[in-house]
């Protein structure tokens, strides 16, 4: 297994001109955080430290809780509700016994806590992120596996440890924690499809059928995210459930997940269409919703851990593993790649290098099946549109 680099990068996309950001261009988008290891240093709190395989989480913008479930229940933001002004995270954990998955509204709060961006971590700042989180009511309705409270520190509630031991987790991961999250854009349907396989997921914990049980490789935290985003049609879902002994050869991990997920949304190739017919996800993505999984503004963006920090030590690299051989194994140079190409993480060179693209694929033949070709050239040709009219929205000529 091969272990992160360095790479770090600008945490969010502003654009030129008014108004003009990534939120206002993709309202509706699909975010999957691969997350590194994190070391809390001891004499606060909980003493937590986690594994180099990391952690990963989902951030949905366009999409809110329904506070009236009391209960992680989603909704999804109507067209005319601003959609590009909310968003949830999406986090599953070990500790969950009546849930599969918690959600926290916001990216800020998901990533950073209550810190304004370039504030440090201090005891005061942090202690100030919990008293929101609790505020904010993360895990009502939730309640974690009893055994977890052995080690609660004396005089803290149950309520106050289960905030306290999920800190740069579920919530404020950036605090001990370095991130590298893939962006996806959707639309209001392909979000809505999420929206309501997520809401099932929790269902019968929700109505107390079932009991979770974290299964670390047939039931994990990417296992989730990544079946979150098969239900919007980029790719096949990962099965989950099955026997532990098959499932060790081959499970879905945050890093390669993030790797898997760029170049899906970036590098499928939308200029051939019989590869897009045989590519049975992205044949039903086109016939479904008459979208593609490949398109504009999937972007990579990484984020580094707090680093002026007295609750976590940031001083060493954090690690973040492959699961890959580490002398040829193909996911290093695949990471590598995605952060040193400019149209991966530079939204003016992703649409630039689109619309050259969509040019590419009105000259190509037509598709093995006559649905099939309807809908990839009406694909082609309003997605080619689209990218011209964003390059427009950015001053720049198509």
């Amino acid at each position: 297994m091969g272990l992160s680099t360095g790479i770090m990068g600008k945490a969010d996309i502003a654009l030129a001109g008014p108004g003009t950001s990534y939120q206002t261009l993709f309202p509706y988008h699909a975010e999957f955080c691969a997350l590194s290891e994190f070391r809390k240093k001891p004499g606060f709190g909980a003493e937590l430290r986690s594994g180099m395989g990391g952690h990963a989480v989902l951030y949905l913008n366009g999409v809110r809780l329904d506070r009236a479930a009391r209960y992680p229940v989603l909704r999804l933001c109507a067209p005319d509700e601003a959609p590009e002004q909310h968003g949830v995270g999406i986090s599953v954990n070990e500790h969950y016994r009546n849930a599969n998955w918690i959600a926290v509204e916001g990216r800020d709060f998901l990533l950073r806590g209550a810190l304004e961006e370039g504030e440090p971590l201090t005891r005061a700042s942090y202690a100030r992120t919990q008293a929101r989180a609790q505020a904010m009511g993360i895990f009502e309705g939730v309640e974690f596996h009893p055994h977890l409270f052995r080690d609660k520190p004396h005089g803290m509630s149950d309520r106050e440890y289960m905030y306290e031991i999920s800190v740069a987790s579920d919530y404020g991961v950036r605090f001990g924690r370095d991130a590298y999250c893939a962006r996806v854009p959707l639309d209001h349907a392909r979000m809505g499809a999420i929206v309501d396989y997520l809401n099932a997921l929790n269902r019968p914990y929700q109505e107390g059928r079932r009991i979770y049980t974290w299964k670390i490789f047939t039931d994990n935290c990417v296992h989730v995210g990544h079946n979150a985003l098969a239900a919007a049609g980029v790719w096949a879902p990962w099965p989950t459930g099955q026997s532990p002994m098959l499932a060790a050869f081959k499970f879905p991990v945050p890093k390669n997940t993030f790797v898997d997920l760029m170049l899906r949304t970036n590098d499928l190739p939308l200029e051939a269409p019989d590869a897009l017919y045989a590519d049975h996800a992205a044949l039903q993505a086109l016939l479904r919703w008459g979208s593609l999984p490949v398109g504009p503004g999937a972007l990579a963006v990484a984020e580094p851990a707090v680093a002026r920090n007295e609750i976590y030590d940031v001083s060493r690299r954090l690690k973040l593993i492959f699961y890959d051989n580490p002398f040829w194994g193909p996911y290093r140079p695949r990471f590598n790649r995605i952060f040193a190409d400019p149209r991966y993480t530079d939204l003016r060179a992703n649409l630039r290098h689109f619309a050259a693209r969509y040019v590419a694929a009105k000259r190509q033949g037509k598709g093995p099946h006559p649905a099939f070709t309807a809908r990839y050239e009406a694909h082609i040709a309003h997605a080619a549109a689209q990218a011209s009219a964003m390059l427009a929205a950015l001053g720049e000529a198509a």
